[in-house]
C-alpha cells in the first residue's frame, strides 16, 4: 500500500534554480529572511546578500501546541519586525521569506500570516529548515532532536516523507523532553524498588528543588510543569549518563533505537540509497557520544554508506538557503559562506545554536 507523505515539499522550494542576477553579476534579490520557530524562542535572520551582513529578531515561543497558533504568530511577527528593523529596511524589499515553525498544525499558523504579511512569506513545518540545515536542501535526513523530536527528507527524485513530530502527548521520542521524562520515571521505580538504583533520582530532586522524587511527582501533575521545563532536565540525564549511571546511559540507548525507527522510515519512503548525509539538529545531541553514536549505529544497518554527523550549522540557516532558492538566487548562497556570517552574529549576540 503507497501511502502519500504527511509532509511535502512545497513545489517552489525543489528546484534547483539557476536563479537571475542583476547588475554586474550580483543577485537580483538583494534581502533574504529565515526563521525558525521552536519550542522554547524564535530568531528571524534577514541577510543582505551584497553586502554580506546578518541581522537578528528575537521572539518566544512560536509552537501553536505549546502557545496556540495566534500567539505563535505573534512571536513571529516580533521577531521578523526586529530582524528587519535591524536590517534598516522596508518590510517590501524582503525577498521571499520562510518561516519554518515547530509543531504539529503549522496550517494555522499559515493562516495568520496569510493575513498579516504578503503571500511571498511562505510557512513550512520547522523540520522541513532542519533539512535543509542538514543537506544543503539536497537529498538526505535532517533529523531534530531538541525539546521535541522530528525527521523529513528528500530523496533523489525529490520524494519526500517525514515520521514522528506528533508532540509531546503522542510522539517527540528520542527528544530532549521523552529523555527527561523517562529519567524521571526511571526516578519514580527506583523510589518504590521496581528498578534499579539509579543517580537520576538525586539528580531530579536537585534539579527540581523538591524534597523526595515523589514531591516531584505531585509537582508535575499539580503546576503542572511546561514542557519546556521537563525538557530542561535531559541537560542532567546526560550529565548522569557520562558520569556511568547504567540507567541513565540505557535512556539514551533507548532514545537512539527510537530516534533511529523515524530516520529509517524517512530513508526507505524517499528512495534514498547510497551515500547521503543525515544531518542531526538539536539540543539532545549535545549529549555527544551518548546518542550520537548508537543513533549511527542504527542508521547504519539500513544505510552502510550514510554520513550521520551533528549538524553545526544554526537552523535558521537552513531557512536563508530555502529563501535563496525561493527567490531565485540560490547560486548566490551556499552552506560554506552563510554558516560563518551567521557564527559571527550568532556569538556576538550570545545565541546559543541548537
Amino acid at each position: 500500500m503507497r501511502r502519500e507523505p504527511l509532509l511535502t515539499l512545497p513545489a517552489a522550494l525543489r528546484g534547483s534554480g539557476a536563479g537571475e542576477s542583476g547588475v554586474d553579476g550580483r543577485p537580483a534579490a538583494r534581502f533574504l529572511m529565515g526563521v525558525d520557530g521552536g519550542a522554547t524562542k524564535t530568531l528571524a535572520a534577514v541577510l543582505d546578500l551584497q553586502e554580506r551582513c546578518v541581522y537578528l529578531g528575537h521572539g518566544a515561543s512560536s509552537n501553536p501546541d505549546a502557545v496556540g497558533a495566534q500567539t505563535a504568530t505573534d512571536s513571529l511577527m516580533k521577531a521578523t519586525d526586529e530582524a528587519i528593523s535591524r536590517a534598516g529596511i522596508d518590510r517590501d524589499r524582503l525577498h521571499a521569506p520562510v518561516l519554518a515553525v515547530a509543531g504539529t498544525d503549522t496550517d494555522a499558523v499559515a493562516t495568520h500570516v496569510r493575513a498579516l504579511r504578503p503571500s511571498s512569506w511562505v510557512v513550512v513545518n520547522d523540520v522541513v529548515g532542519a533539512w535543509a540545515t542538514a543537506t544543503g536542501a539536497r537529498p538526505g535526513v535532517g533529523a531534530i532532536s531538541g525539546t521535541g523530536s522530528n525527521v523529513f527528507g528528500v530523496g533523489p527524485e525529490g520524494r519526500s516523507w517525514r515520521a514522528g513530530g506528533w508532540g509531546h502527548v503522542l510522539g517527540d521520542e528520542g527528544s530532549g523532553y521523552w529523555l527527561a521524562v523517562q529519567s524521571i520515571k526511571a526516578a519514580l521505580s527506583d523510589r518504590e524498588r521496581s528498578g534499579p538504583e539509579t543517580a537520576l533520582s538525586a539528580a531530579a530532586t536537585d534539579f527540581f528543588d523538591v524534597p523526595t522524587v515523589e514531591a516531584l511527582a505531585t509537582l508535575v501533575y499539580s503546576k503542572p510543569l511546561s514542557k519546556g521545563e521537563i525538557a530542561a532536565f535531559a541537560i542532567e540525564t546526560a550529565r548522569v549518563a557520562h558520569a556511568g549511571d547504567e540507567v541513565a546511559r540505557g535512556l539514551y540507548e533507548r532514545a537512539a533505537t527510537e530516534l533511529g525507527k523515524q530516520v529509517a522510515a524517512v530513508i526507505s519512503q524517499t528512495g534514498l540509497v547510497s551515500s547521503f548525509p543525515v544531518g542531526l539538529i538539536g539540543s539532545a545531541f549535545k549529549a555527544g557520544s551518548l546518542f550520537v553514536e548508537p543513533l549511527a549505529a542504527s542508521i547504519h544497518e539500513l544505510a552502510p554508506e550514510a554520513s550521520v554527523a551533528v549538524v553545526e550549522m544554526a537552523p535558521v540557516g537552513g531557512c536563508l538557503l530555502l529563501s535563496a532558492r525561493l527567490a531565485g538566487c540560490e547560486h548566490a548562497l551556499d552552506q560554506a559562506q552563510l554558516k560563518p556570517m551567521l557564527d559571527a552574529v550568532l556569538a556576538r549576540e550570545g545565541v546559543f545554536r541548537e
